[in-house]
């Protein structure tokens, strides 16, 4: 499968010879690190509101939408913190870091490329953003069409977490253990990248 350029991105790269396709998916990697001047902020009935927040956390979980599986998630990583659906402003003005948390519907779908909008566009508090996980909607392989839109909405993040459905979660089971490879990648992941706790001010 030919990857396409990224959408959220103007310019192309350096040109490369194109190699054989690949016989599995494989969705193009994130490049927005940053929001991008130019990038047109979404109406104000598509943007998630701010919400101070007291303490501290190593990483803060927003669900770009109800049932996004933020708590979920917050529960995966130690220190974590959920934030109700908000971006999180720090009462002693650092910068949090931040991870973005969807469904893999195509209501999920399109709330995180609203939030992702909104930050690219410089709309949302200043945050240090560790990317977009998006977690399952529903047992088995998810449809083409969601695949594809999710590797569109997932340009627009530094980072991509795609993880599978947890059968045992849905009978509310949650001393069963996450699948080991995906969803130990993705610890690993985000404690790697919140090893340095130093918090980040804002200028």
């Amino acid at each position: 499968m030919q990857q396409s350029l990224n959408p959220w991105v103007t310019s192309a790269g350096p040109d490369h010879t194109p190699e054989e396709a690949p016989e599995t998916y494989l969705p193009p990697a994130a490049v927005i690190s940053a929001p991008l001047r130019g990038m047109v902020e979404p109406d104000a009935a598509d943007r998630l509101a701010q919400r101070t927040m007291s303490g501290t956390a190593p990483v803060w979980i927003t669900g770009t939408h109800g049932g996004a599986g933020e708590s979920r998630i917050a529960g995966l990583l130690d220190g974590a913190r959920a934030t109700d659906h908000c971006w999180p402003v720090l009462q002693e003005g650092s910068q949090p870091r931040v991870l973005l948390v969807c469904r893999a519907d195509m209501r999920g779908l399109t709330a995180a490329r609203s939030a992702l909008t909104q930050w690219a566009s410089g709309a949302a508090p200043e945050v240090d953003l560790l990317g977009l996980a998006i977690l399952a909607d529903a047992p088995g392989k998810t449809p083409k069409a969601l695949r594809d839109f999710a590797t569109i909405v997932g340009g627009g993040a530094p980072r991509l977490w795609p993880l599978p459905w947890v059968e045992a979660w849905r009978h509310g089971d949650t001393s069963t253990p996450s699948p080991a490879r995906d969803y130990q990648r993705f610890i690993t992941d985000i404690t790697a990248l919140t090893h340095d706790t130093t918090p980040r001010t804002i200028h």
